[in-house]
């Protein structure tokens, strides 16, 4: 990492923050050694078949109607999953031998589950049964339940990229629904139908439980996703629905991302952004695009709102700003270097962002202060993740999931390669001096997850024999403890195999789904949840 050059207007780097000795990290647009799972990758590797195809329906009558999508129990409280006579699939692999870490206590006698649902959506279905927990060794949690889906849908697949754990609930979206499970046990509470593919989510929820989701404007290939609705996850009831109106004849609906403060909801799409009332659908702002430096993203977190803007000049400079959630004032502004562009966003308060040139491969990760001036920059770490991705021309940046911010602390994975380890760093954000690391263990990976009373919680992913686990970091980055230990035996080649996986950790329990799905009329797991 690189000090930037300064940009006009802005102060000098304060005495000992950021001077970096070596050459600048290559890592703009260059992923570090080893594959990055925390950067872009390529979209939807296939999933290996974790879970055998069952029939929909008493005797096996056919399979599910196309383009209805069906979600099927594959497991109950006891956690079971049926595989119609035949065995989990082998999966390669020597990851072994995790670094070892303190245990809370556990189940003195870990027990196979019974075995109480067949898994074909009726209960009443034949097959091999498998108890997912019957391969725990002592000390070990317990998988609660396994939910799978059966789609027949288009070609590329079905997003499923919504993931949230609202009270006794969580709720997935998945295609054109979504549904509510009960967290304990897995047994659908509701499921909310859509008129057409859902294509954007926000992340956050409101005090009240609720969420805003887009959807597209009708069926096929020559539509928008310009419909806004807001949910509440507890009930699975609209709360109203609206069409995001035009800013302009340049306002194109590609791939807009959504983001909550408040009662206030963003909508960022190419270049355009606008704000929306959350309790009742009223237009608050919009950036149309125009002269001087246009807002065209807008990214909320920890109680604040920035926006990412381009100016019209003839180097399309690039400023951050600070932005009044109700009436989209700008508070501050920072101009970055010329040439420079914001690639990834580590916080939004304190604001951290990944910033880099593509023609000079120059990267830097500076830290603002309130007044948005900037007053550090993170030293060199060697192999960090590059981000989680520049989108190109439609730049609508979201604050990188395995990004976590505590007081004055920064957490960041490293990269790791196939069979490689990687590790967490911790930077002080005052200084940006690196303040510790915490390896993974041989051939493992960490990501983290939050920031809970002063600690970090992490998770250390699944391997073929032995299941992840949910890990408890001190702030001086002692001796991690595991507050789950997930299941090894049939379990694990299941979490092992969750392709770019949305991760929760609430209440003791942790879940784990997957975002996009194959849909080829087969049945693909969906959401898994573990727990004590």
């Amino acid at each position: 990492m690189t000090e930037p050059p300064q940009p006009p207007n802005q102060p000098s780097t304060p005495s000992g923050y950021g001077h970096l000795p070596g050459p600048p990290q290559q890592g703009y647009g260059f992923p570090p050694q080893g594959a990055n799972p925390y950067a872009q990758q390529p979209a939807y590797p296939p999933q290996p078949p974790t879970v055998i195809q069952q029939p929909v329906g008493p005797g096996g009558s056919g399979p599910t109607p196309k383009r209805k999508p069906a979600v099927l129990v594959a497991a109950s409280v006891s956690a079971v999953l049926v595989l119609g006579g035949v065995g989990y699939v082998a999966f390669s692999g020597e990851d072994k031998d995790p670094k070892p870490v303190a245990q809370e206590p556990a189940d003195a006698k870990p027990s196979g589950s019974p075995t109480v649902d067949k898994g074909d959506g009726n209960g009443n279905g034949g097959g091999q049964q498998v108890d997912l927990n019957s391969g725990r060794k002592q000390g070990e949690d317990k998988v609660l339940w396994l939910k799978t889906a059966k789609i027949d849908g288009p070609g590329m697949g079905v997003d499923a990229a919504g993931q949230w754990v609202v009270g006794d609930t969580v709720v997935k979206s998945i295609w054109k629904n979504l549904t509510g499970y009960s967290v304990t046990d897995g047994k659908e509470k509701w499921t909310l139908p859509f008129p057409a593919l859902i294509c954007s989510v926000a992340r956050q929820t409101t005090a009240e439980g609720r969420t805003v989701v887009m959807y597209r404007d009708g069926e096929g290939e020559n539509t928008s996703c310009t419909q806004l609705r807001v949910v509440d996850l507890g009930t699975g009831k609209e709360v109203w629905s609206k069409t995001v109106p035009s800013e302009g004849v340049f306002d194109i609906f590609t791939s807009p991302t959504l983001s909550m403060i408040g009662d206030t909801v963003t909508v960022s799409r190419g270049g355009t952004a606008s704000a929306f009332k959350i309790s009742n659908g009223d237009k608050l702002f919009a950036n149309p695009l125009g002269d001087g430096c246009n807002p065209d993203s807008y990214e909320a977190g920890n109680g604040k709102l920035i926006a990412l803007a381009t100016c019209s000049d003839e180097d399309s400079t690039a400023e951050v700003h600070g932005i009044d959630p109700v009436t989209g004032a700008k508070g501050w502004a920072y101009r970055l270097p010329a040439k420079f562009k914001v690639t990834s966003i580590y916080s939004v308060n304190p604001t951290v962002i990944d910033i880099g040139d593509e023609r000079t491969k120059q990267r830097s990760v500076v830290v603002l202060g309130p007044d948005g001036k900037q007053t550090a920059t993170l030293e060199s770490a060697d192999g960090l993740a590059v981000g989680c991705g520049d989108t190109g021309l439609f730049r609508s940046l979201v604050t990188c999931p395995s990004a976590v911010v505590d007081a004055n602390t920064l957490y960041l994975p490293t990269a790791a390669g196939s069979g490689k380890s990687n590790e967490i760093v911790a930077f002080d954000l005052a200084s940006g001096k690196r303040k510790w690391r915490v390896p993974a263990g041989d051939k493992r990976t960490l990501t983290p997850l939050k920031a809970v009373d002063g600690r970090l919680i992490a998770y250390r992913k699944a391997e073929e024999e032995q299941g992840g686990e949910v890990l408890s970091i001190p702030a001086d980055g002692g001796t991690p403890t595991a507050v789950l230990r997930h299941p090894s035996g049939p379990a694990a080649p299941i979490e092992r195999t969750f392709t770019l996986p949305k991760l929760d950790y609430a209440d003791g329990r942790f879940f784990i789904s997957s975002t996009h799905l194959r849909a080829q009329g087969q049945d693909e797991k969906l959401l898994m949840v573990f727990g004590k």
